[in-house]
C-alpha cells in the first residue's frame, strides 16, 4: 500500500495533470490508500493509476451513503502486482442524476460491475456497450440494494409462523 505520504504524492500528481478539483480528499487508514476524486476525472485518474503501475482493477462496488449526499457511490479497487500494492478510488453522485462515466473499454473487467451497480443501486454508466439490468428481471422496478427501497415482501413461512403466514384455517 502506499504509505501516508507516497498517497499525498499521489494525489497531488493527479491534480497537478488532471486539475486542482480531481482529487477531493485523501485516506489513509489501517494500511489503505483511498482517494476520493470528482466523478467527470474517473476515466482519466484510472488510467494515470494504471500508468503508475496499478493495472489491474480487481473490483468495482455500489454504495448508498444514505442518507448523507450525494448519495451513491462508486468504488474501483486497482492493485499493482508487481509491487504488491493496492488503493480505492471512490467517487459519489446525487440521486437525481446518478451518471458516471463507464470505464469498460479501458478495464473489461467493469462490465459486469458496472451493470451490478445499475441493476441494484441505478447508477448510470455513460457508454457502456450494454448497460441492461443483470440480476433482476428487466421489467423490474426500483434498485434493491439502496437504503430507502422497501423491505418486506411476502411472508417466509417457518413452523413458528406457520399458522399466522398462512392465514386463518
Amino acid at each position: 500500500m502506499p504509505d501516508a505520504t507516497g498517497l499525498e504524492l499521489l494525489a497531488q500528481e493527479l491534480r497537478e495533470a488532471e486539475g486542482e478539483d480531481a482529487v477531493l480528499e485523501t485516506t489513509f487508514f489501517r494500511g489503505r490508500g483511498t482517494l476520493e476524486i470528482e466523478p467527470t476525472h474517473v476515466r482519466a485518474v484510472l488510467e494515470r493509476l494504471r500508468a503508475a503501475g496499478y493495472a489491474f482493477l480487481a473490483s468495482v462496488h455500489g454504495v448508498d451513503y444514505y442518507p448523507h449526499e450525494p448519495r451513491l457511490g462508486v468504488h474501483y479497487e486497482l492493485l499493482d502486482m508487481g509491487r504488491v500494492d493496492r488503493i480505492t478510488v471512490k467517487l459519489r453522485v446525487a440521486t437525481d442524476a446518478p451518471e458516471v462515466e463507464s470505464v469498460t473499454a479501458d478495464w473489461p473487467t467493469a462490465d459486469h460491475q458496472e451493470r451490478e451497480i445499475y441493476d441494484m443501486f441505478g447508477v448510470v454508466f455513460r457508454g457502456h456497450p450494454d448497460l441492461r439490468r443483470i440480476l433482476m428481471p428487466e421489467d423490474y422496478e426500483g434498485h434493491p440494494q439502496r437504503r430507502d427501497f422497501p423491505v418486506g415482501g411476502e411472508p417466509v413461512v417457518f413452523t413458528y409462523n406457520e399458522r399466522d403466514a398462512l392465514g386463518p384455517m
